[in-house]
Protein backbone atom coordinates (compact mmCIF):
# COMPACT_ATOMS: atom_id res chain seq x y z
CA UNK A 1 0.00 0.00 0.00
CA UNK A 2 0.97 3.63 -0.27
CA UNK A 3 0.37 6.78 1.69
CA UNK A 4 -1.56 9.49 -0.17
CA UNK A 5 -1.31 13.26 0.12
CA UNK A 6 -3.91 14.81 2.38
CA UNK A 7 -5.66 17.82 0.87
CA UNK A 8 -5.15 21.03 2.82
CA UNK A 9 -7.25 24.08 3.62
CA UNK A 10 -7.90 25.99 0.40
CA UNK A 11 -8.38 22.90 -1.76
CA UNK A 12 -11.89 23.15 -3.27
CA UNK A 13 -12.59 19.41 -2.84
CA UNK A 14 -12.80 20.01 0.93
CA UNK A 15 -15.74 22.38 0.45
CA UNK A 16 -17.83 20.03 -1.70
CA UNK A 17 -20.37 17.56 -0.35
CA UNK A 18 -19.56 13.97 -1.29
CA UNK A 19 -21.80 11.47 -3.06
CA UNK A 20 -22.92 8.12 -1.70
CA UNK A 21 -20.88 5.01 -2.42
CA UNK A 22 -22.90 2.66 -4.61
CA UNK A 23 -20.46 -0.14 -5.44
CA UNK A 24 -19.12 -2.39 -2.70
CA UNK A 25 -16.21 -4.22 -4.30
CA UNK A 26 -12.48 -4.82 -4.05
CA UNK A 27 -11.73 -1.25 -5.13
CA UNK A 28 -13.61 0.06 -2.11
CA UNK A 29 -11.73 -2.28 0.24
CA UNK A 30 -8.41 -1.20 -1.31
CA UNK A 31 -9.36 2.46 -0.90
CA UNK A 32 -10.16 1.83 2.78
CA UNK A 33 -6.76 0.18 3.31
CA UNK A 34 -4.94 3.10 1.69
CA UNK A 35 -6.98 5.58 3.73
CA UNK A 36 -6.16 3.75 6.97
CA UNK A 37 -2.46 3.69 6.13
CA UNK A 38 -2.56 7.40 5.23
CA UNK A 39 -4.46 8.25 8.44
CA UNK A 40 -1.99 6.36 10.63
CA UNK A 41 1.03 7.85 8.84
CA UNK A 42 -0.26 11.43 9.26
CA UNK A 43 -0.78 10.61 12.24
CA UNK A 44 -4.49 11.05 12.80
CA UNK A 45 -7.55 9.34 14.25
CA UNK A 46 -9.92 9.89 11.31
CA UNK A 47 -9.79 10.54 7.59
CA UNK A 48 -12.61 11.30 5.16
CA UNK A 49 -12.33 10.23 1.52
CA UNK A 50 -12.49 13.80 0.23
CA UNK A 51 -9.40 14.62 2.29
CA UNK A 52 -7.47 12.53 -0.24
CA UNK A 53 -9.43 13.88 -3.20
CA UNK A 54 -12.08 11.14 -3.48
CA UNK A 55 -15.57 12.72 -3.47
CA UNK A 56 -17.28 9.65 -1.98
CA UNK A 57 -19.16 9.42 1.32
CA UNK A 58 -16.77 7.28 3.33
CA UNK A 59 -14.40 7.69 6.26
CA UNK A 60 -12.00 5.63 8.33
CA UNK A 61 -11.18 6.10 11.99
CA UNK A 62 -9.23 4.56 14.82
CA UNK A 63 -10.27 5.62 18.31
CA UNK A 64 -7.82 3.16 19.85
CA UNK A 65 -9.53 -0.18 19.21
CA UNK A 66 -8.27 -0.64 15.65
CA UNK A 67 -9.31 0.91 12.36
CA UNK A 68 -12.93 0.97 11.21
CA UNK A 69 -14.42 2.02 7.87
CA UNK A 70 -17.84 3.64 7.66
CA UNK A 71 -19.52 4.03 4.27
CA UNK A 72 -22.41 6.44 3.60
CA UNK A 73 -22.50 7.65 7.22
CA UNK A 74 -25.26 9.80 8.65
CA UNK A 75 -25.72 11.14 12.15
CA UNK A 76 -29.35 10.51 12.98
CA UNK A 77 -29.43 11.69 16.61
CA UNK A 78 -27.34 13.90 18.85
CA UNK A 79 -27.62 15.14 22.41
CA UNK A 80 -25.74 17.15 25.01
CA UNK A 81 -22.77 19.42 24.65
CA UNK A 82 -19.03 18.75 24.80
CA UNK A 83 -16.18 21.23 24.27
CA UNK A 84 -12.82 19.85 23.25
CA UNK A 85 -9.69 21.08 21.51
CA UNK A 86 -9.97 19.81 17.95
CA UNK A 87 -7.45 19.73 15.13
CA UNK A 88 -7.62 18.52 11.54
CA UNK A 89 -5.23 16.81 9.13
CA UNK A 90 -6.39 19.26 6.44
CA UNK A 91 -5.58 22.24 8.67
CA UNK A 92 -2.25 21.08 10.10
CA UNK A 93 -0.68 22.93 12.99
CA UNK A 94 -3.91 24.47 14.24
CA UNK A 95 -6.44 23.46 16.89
CA UNK A 96 -9.40 25.22 18.46
CA UNK A 97 -11.85 24.57 21.27
CA UNK A 98 -15.02 23.48 19.51
CA UNK A 99 -18.36 22.69 21.10
CA UNK A 100 -20.30 19.82 19.57
CA UNK A 101 -22.99 17.46 20.79
CA UNK A 102 -21.67 15.01 23.37
CA UNK A 103 -23.58 11.94 22.20
CA UNK A 104 -24.36 10.89 18.64
CA UNK A 105 -25.99 7.99 16.86
CA UNK A 106 -24.22 7.21 13.59
CA UNK A 107 -25.65 4.92 10.93
CA UNK A 108 -23.93 3.72 7.79
CA UNK A 109 -22.58 0.63 6.10
CA UNK A 110 -19.46 -1.49 6.42
CA UNK A 111 -17.26 -2.51 3.49
CA UNK A 112 -19.58 -5.42 2.69
CA UNK A 113 -22.68 -3.21 2.58
CA UNK A 114 -23.97 -4.40 5.98
CA UNK A 115 -25.73 -1.85 8.17
CA UNK A 116 -23.82 -0.19 11.00
CA UNK A 117 -25.45 1.58 13.93
CA UNK A 118 -23.07 3.07 16.48
CA UNK A 119 -23.85 5.21 19.50
CA UNK A 120 -20.84 7.16 20.69
CA UNK A 121 -20.02 9.95 23.08
CA UNK A 122 -17.21 12.34 23.84
CA UNK A 123 -14.05 11.50 21.86
CA UNK A 124 -15.44 8.85 19.50
CA UNK A 125 -18.60 10.90 18.95
CA UNK A 126 -16.43 13.91 18.12
CA UNK A 127 -14.49 11.89 15.53
CA UNK A 128 -17.77 10.88 13.87
CA UNK A 129 -19.04 14.46 13.77
CA UNK A 130 -15.75 15.81 12.43
CA UNK A 131 -15.56 13.22 9.63
CA UNK A 132 -19.24 13.57 8.66
CA UNK A 133 -18.67 17.34 8.50
CA UNK A 134 -15.83 16.69 6.01
CA UNK A 135 -18.14 14.55 3.89
CA UNK A 136 -20.68 17.40 3.92
CA UNK A 137 -18.02 19.90 2.79
CA UNK A 138 -17.66 21.55 6.21
CA UNK A 139 -14.26 22.27 7.80
CA UNK A 140 -13.78 22.66 11.54
CA UNK A 141 -13.25 26.42 11.22
CA UNK A 142 -16.94 26.69 10.31
CA UNK A 143 -17.68 25.47 13.86
CA UNK A 144 -15.94 28.50 15.40
CA UNK A 145 -17.78 31.60 16.53
CA UNK A 146 -17.72 34.44 13.94
CA UNK A 147 -14.78 36.32 15.50
CA UNK A 148 -12.67 33.18 15.87
CA UNK A 149 -13.55 32.15 12.32
CA UNK A 150 -12.38 35.50 10.88
CA UNK A 151 -9.12 35.23 12.85
CA UNK A 152 -8.58 31.59 11.79
CA UNK A 153 -9.20 32.38 8.13
CA UNK A 154 -6.76 35.29 8.25
CA UNK A 155 -4.06 33.07 9.80
CA UNK A 156 -4.68 30.31 7.26
CA UNK A 157 -4.62 32.73 4.31
CA UNK A 158 -1.35 34.13 5.58
CA UNK A 159 0.14 30.63 5.88
CA UNK A 160 -1.12 29.64 2.43
CA UNK A 161 0.25 32.74 0.75
CA UNK A 162 3.69 32.28 2.34
CA UNK A 163 3.75 28.55 1.38
CA UNK A 164 2.77 29.22 -2.22
CA UNK A 165 5.46 31.67 -3.22
CA UNK A 166 7.97 31.20 -5.94
CA UNK A 167 11.48 29.99 -4.97
CA UNK A 168 12.58 33.61 -4.53
CA UNK A 169 9.73 34.12 -2.07
CA UNK A 170 8.33 37.17 -3.82
CA UNK A 171 5.27 36.12 -5.84
CA UNK A 172 2.20 34.40 -4.40
CA UNK A 173 1.19 31.50 -6.63
CA UNK A 174 -2.35 31.31 -5.27
CA UNK A 175 -4.35 34.24 -4.04
CA UNK A 176 -7.16 33.69 -1.56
Amino acid sequence: MSVLDIRKYGDPVLRQATSDVEEFDGKLATLAEVMIETMHAAPGVGLAANQIGIAKRMFVYDAGDGPVTVVNPRIVESDGEFTYTEGCLSVPGYAWDITRPDRVHLVGLDLDGNELSIEASEYEGRIFQHEVDHLDGILLIERLDPDQRREARAMLRSDLSSERRDPEGSTPLLGL
